[in-house]
């Protein structure tokens, strides 16, 4: 059986509504029994709706090491390999909109990227400066020192050091 992809599902999703919003459609115009076998049919057709929609979500026990990602469509991928993290799902549980959770989650990622560039930055300096130190307290280790400053991405002794304003000194 071929996997169920994204696109089924959202199809699926998408009869449901239609079968839910006849069926409001019905109950608003009922006229009586004239209208009672509309509804029943309608209220059938939804729960085969339910049905296609509950089969096409209920994921074996060995779907997860099933995803031939190779033979599928990127776009459009197969059911069992999406994962969604547990607090996503207690956030739209919560009756919360998921847009709002991702923005709060770049949100924090992006506080998180600055708070390490700006420890790199301050450990780079902080390697520079006592590199620059070393060398000059002992001249014997000078080779060594400029070895370590190289191998970790700093400026090396024979490169000209910049102040703030980027101009050599």
């Amino acid at each position: 059986m071929a996997p169920v992809t994204l696109q089924t599902v959202d199809d699926d999703l998408k009869d449901v509504i239609q079968h839910l919003f006849e069926i409001q459609s019905a109950v608003h115009g009922y006229l009586g029994p004239e209208t009672q076998q509309e509804l029943v049919r309608k209220i059938k057709n939804l729960t085969l709706a339910l049905s296609t929609l509950s089969t096409h979500t209920d994921l074996p026990p060995n779907a997860q090491s099933d995803t031939s990602s190779n033979l599928t469509d990127p776009s459009n991928p197969p059911l069992s390999s999406i994962q969604l993290p547990p607090e996503i799902i207690d956030y739209i549980d919560a009756a919360r909109n998921p847009d709002i959770y991702t923005r709060e989650f770049v949100e924090l990622v992006q506080r998180g990227n600055q708070d390490l560039k700006g420890k790199r930055e301050a450990f780079a300096e902080f390697r520079d400066v006592l590199a620059r130190e070393m060398r000059s307290a002992m001249p014997e280790c000078r080779a060594e020192v400029d070895r370590v400053v190289a191998v970790t991405g700093g400026r090396g002794a024979g490169a000209a050091e910049e102040t703030v304003d980027g101009t050599a000194k």
